[in-house]
């Protein structure tokens, strides 16, 4: 019954994701709105496992990289008067090292495989391309690039649910990347697409170190 409630706790936000995704492909003025719920949503299964998720560091690393997800979400809205993409990339850049902590001190199973590589050629190229077209956030961007790949990159230390998550969340900001600073370069579905990817990644994350933290003795 257990594993029943937990694998149910997850419905509403597969639901609400997939509401999300199909409003803005069909540009509805509701996707704004649903995109707020989304990580309130993904909450639920850490709350009904809570009992059961050890150590309580973790359980902290998990909502620090799900309060600053839905800030960044929620940038725009919450904070009207301040400029939106610095802020969004100053509150997922501590979502991220909430991640990468939580990877690195609490879930890792082995080393980083040698294919783990592909994450550090993948900064480089984001760099070299989106770099140029960045003006005065180039330092910035470049800086938030590493911070991902190396949130995937420390993904690839985990169970196989976890690293999937962190392939999706790094595919979701490398193609906003491209909506943001390439807007020709990608067609009109490419929006739906980040919220996507996004969604998966983030669900995966969370499912595989619930997962994890409910089933082995983590120290």
């Amino acid at each position: 019954m257990k594993n029943r409630a937990f694998l149910w706790a997850f419905a509403p936000y597969i639901v609400a994701s997939t509401l999300h995704v199909i409003l803005l492909a069909v540009h509805s003025s509701l996707a704004a709105p649903t995109k707020l719920i989304l990580m309130p949503l993904l909450l639920v299964p850490v709350l009904v496992s809570a009992g059961r998720l050890k150590p309580r560091a973790a359980v902290a690393l998990i909502l620090a990289a799900l309060l600053f997800s839905w800030l960044g979400d929620g940038a725009g809205a919450f904070f009207p008067s301040a400029p939106e993409l610095p802020l969004m990339l100053a509150f997922f850049g501590i979502a991220h090292l909430a991640y990468i902590a939580l990877f690195a001190r609490h879930l890792s199973r082995r080393r980083m495989p040698w294919w783990g590589l592909v994450y550090a050629a993948w900064w480089i190229a984001m760099v070299s391309v989106i770099g140029p077209h960045a003006g005065g956030l180039f330092p910035a961007v470049a800086v938030y690039g590493l911070v991902l790949g190396s949130t995937a990159a420390f993904s690839t230390r985990c169970g196989p649910v976890v690293a999937m998550g962190g392939a999706f969340f790094l595919a979701s900001d490398s193609i906003l990347a491209f909506r943001l600073f390439l807007p020709d370069a990608l067609p009109s579905w490419s929006s739906p697409a980040v919220m996507l990817t996004y969604t998966i990644g983030q669900g995966l994350i969370i499912a595989g170190a619930l997962l994890a933290l409910r089933t082995r003795k983590v120290t």
